[in-house]
């Protein structure tokens, strides 16, 4: 089949800019609330820094119920909430929207599980020198999983674009739409490649840099 790219070239470029817009929101607003949530996490465990059993089983249950529920429903169940939040449940932000909550979730964990791996030794000598819980979070309790939490965001990043495939399914564009309908639907596979070319060239990229700053990090 003959590709039109006179027609479909400006279509690709404004899906690559829905792609780009959407996956930066998700990344960088989910990347925040999950970094907060996952230090709680871990933080309000029993024995730790900010110990609150109530709070923490509160988190556990939030980021248990949320983080399984493939993002296709994800979208759908949060329809209302979406609704009050963005003003409609179908464009661009409705979509951003419920990738933000989906991405804040999926980082809480992968936060706690990394800093975890901290030599809890560190954290009692400080502690022993009158260092306060937010003074260790911020200059000891980060730092030192910064080489892992760094790799823990670039596997975000390429599960966000993931998601975003599927924000054509609300109206929310992207290069899984653009695949989808003037691709798939079409039988015009040469259009269904472009697409997923530029994806796979996308997070190959995330994925050489998010290795390269991790062993940055990790050197010093």
């Amino acid at each position: 089949m003959h590709t039109d790219w006179d027609k479909l070239r400006p279509v690709l470029f404004e899906s690559i800019g829905d792609t780009i817009y959407l996956v930066s929101v998700a990344f960088v607003v989910g990347g925040v609330i999950g970094l907060f949530l996952g230090t709680a996490l871990y933080t309000t465990r029993r024995g730790g820094l900010l110990a609150n059993a109530p709070v923490n089983v509160l988190l556990n249950v939030l980021v248990n119920v949320v983080r399984p529920i493939p993002f296709i429903i994800l979208l759908a169940a949060l329809g209302p909430v979406t609704l009050q939040v963005v003003g409609t449940t179908i464009g661009r932000d409705a979509a951003a929207f419920v990738m933000i909550v989906a991405a804040s979730f999926g980082v809480a964990r992968i936060v706690e599980q990394n800093l975890v791996t901290v030599d809890p030794g560190v954290i009692e000598a400080a502690r022993a020198c009158g260092a306060g819980p937010l003074r260790i979070i911020a200059t000891l309790l980060i730092p030192e999983a910064l080489g892992p939490l760094i790799l823990g965001y670039t596997f975000v990043v390429i599960a966000i674009v993931d998601m975003s495939a599927m924000a054509g399914t609300v109206g929310g564009g992207g290069l899984g739409n653009f695949a989808l309908v003037y691709g798939y639907q079409r039988f015009n596979w040469q259009a269904t490649f472009v697409a997923m070319l530029i994806i796979v060239i996308g997070v190959q990229g995330v994925q050489f840099f998010g290795n390269w700053l991790a062993r940055k990090v990790l050197r010093r």
